[in-house]
């Protein structure tokens, strides 16, 4: 019999406003569509119930604390009800300007033990620019709200390289972030998403990229989280191994820090989770389906009893692990190589020797005794890296052929940035952003 699935994600599609850099699929809120939204999303439970046991659920959008306390008494209470909760790690994005004292502790009274807020910078200018509907203060505000609710795993999103914001904001936004001591950071170079309104001024010549000053200021991130007791454990990522303000270990007695994020984990380890809501992406069993990107049209769908999926695919194993290998890269401890054959069946020391001896002749990855890991450099060309791993041609490789592939390449020059370290986002976790 097969284990249930343990890893569930949520896509909350409200928000009040559009940022101007976000590519994931949201709409303005609307009070009659919202009251469908949840129930259709109770319907969806019932269907994937008797195959879920989840470790790990995350509420993502949009804007999940755009629901009222009402809608999230009706899907706490049904979680409960398919015992789902309390579970290992139940995670909610929030914005800062739609959080009250009133959810806060509906939250975590209903066993939600983890909150990711939005803060994304703490300078005004810098959060009009990005179309954000809060300022510093509510950013204070919220996160008073929530340690009086009692929430001791707290998750801040922060971004940089933003056009305009100089080393001063960011160094301004890093001190004032970190002197609130959250058990996690997420730090998210600025994208530029097709379709996106921030995407088109770039394109029209607004603003140019300064990549030696992207460069510089993730550099004083890596500075600056590691001065605070956090541990970058992903591209992105930083943790604590220790409630603050207890001293840091000095190294890690395991492979990832105590508080760091256990959903994404399971997405970096090639884990099987469902994904359930508007444009939400399942991985379950070999099978990838994404469900309908349009909030009207996925409850129909539900309210029909159909199951909203609109794209289907089966990777050949190779291809899968292809895109497995890909995605733990940028995991700072690297693959392992007896969990990567454990979970794919593949050698990775084997099926991608040149493109390991690659990344070693580039000084972007190092091989251990048990592990390829990429090195602080290779980090911040992962996304680089990670596309060297994939796979999308079914069948045996071609050795001689893949180790061809890189005698053209050019030597590396330039920003280490020129290759943006987070742009790259496996097809399996688009809908399920990283906090």
């Amino acid at each position: 019999m097969q284990e249930p699935v343990s890893s569930l994600y949520i896509h909350v599609p409200f928000c009040a406003r559009k940022c101007s850099y976000c590519a994931f699929y949201s709409e303005a809120a609307n009070a009659e569509l919202m009251d469908r939204y949840v129930q259709a999303l109770l319907r969806e439970f019932r269907r994937v119930a008797p195959d879920l046991r989840p470790h790990t659920i995350f509420f993502g959008g949009g804007t999940p604390t755009l629901l009222t306390p009402r809608h999230w008494e009706q899907i706490l209470q049904a979680m409960h009800e398919f015992g789902w909760l309390p579970t290992a790690e139940c995670t909610v994005e929030a914005n800062p300007a739609t959080l009250s004292g009133e959810k806060a502790r509906l939250l975590r009274a209903a066993g939600v033990n983890r909150i990711s807020l939005g803060v994304q910078s703490l300078d005004p200018t810098v959060l009009e620019f990005l179309g954000r509907i809060h300022g510093p203060e509510e950013v204070f505000r919220s996160w008073d709200l929530l340690r009086r609710a009692g929430f001791e795993n707290l998750n801040l999103d922060l971004m940089f390289a933003i056009p305009g914001q100089s080393m001063e904001s960011w160094e301004q936004t890093l001190r004032e972030a970190l002197a609130l001591q959250s058990e996690h950071l997420s730090c998210y170079e600025v994208i530029y998403e097709e379709d996106t309104p921030l995407f088109a001024r770039f394109q029209q010549g607004d603003f140019t990229v300064d990549e030696d000053l992207a460069c510089a200021q993730y550099e004083r991130l890596l500075e600056r989280t590691a001065e605070a007791g956090l541990f970058q454990y992903e591209v992105a990522n930083f943790a604590r191994d220790r409630r603050a303000p207890d001293p840091p270990p000095a190294v890690l007695s395991e492979e990832f820090p105590a508080y760091a994020c256990r959903h994404n984990i399971n997405y970096w380890r090639g884990g099987d989770f469902y994904g359930l809501g508007p444009s939400a992406v399942s991985y379950i069993r070999g099978i990838r389906t994404r469900q309908t990107p349009h909030t009207l049209s996925w409850c129909r769908a539900v309210e029909q009893g159909q199951v909203p999926v609109v794209f289907q695919e089966q990777l050949s194993p190779f291809a899968r692990a292809g895109e497995i290998a890909a995605f733990g890269l940028r995991v700072v401890s690297g693959w392992p190589y007896d969990t990567f054959l454990r979970r794919t069946g593949f050698d990775l020391r084997q099926a991608w020797a040149p493109e390991l001896q690659e990344l070693e002749r580039r000084q972007w990855g190092v091989r251990e005794a048990n592990r390829f890991r990429l090195t602080p450099l290779g980090l911040r060309f992962a996304d680089a890296a990670a596309e060297m791993m994939l796979r999308p041609d079914p069948g045996p490789v071609d050795l001689r052929a893949a180790a061809n592939r890189f005698q053209t390449v050019a030597p590396e020059s330039g920003s280490p940035l020129g290759v943006p370290v987070t742009r790259w986002i496996p097809p399996q976790a688009r809908a399920a952003p990283a906090d």
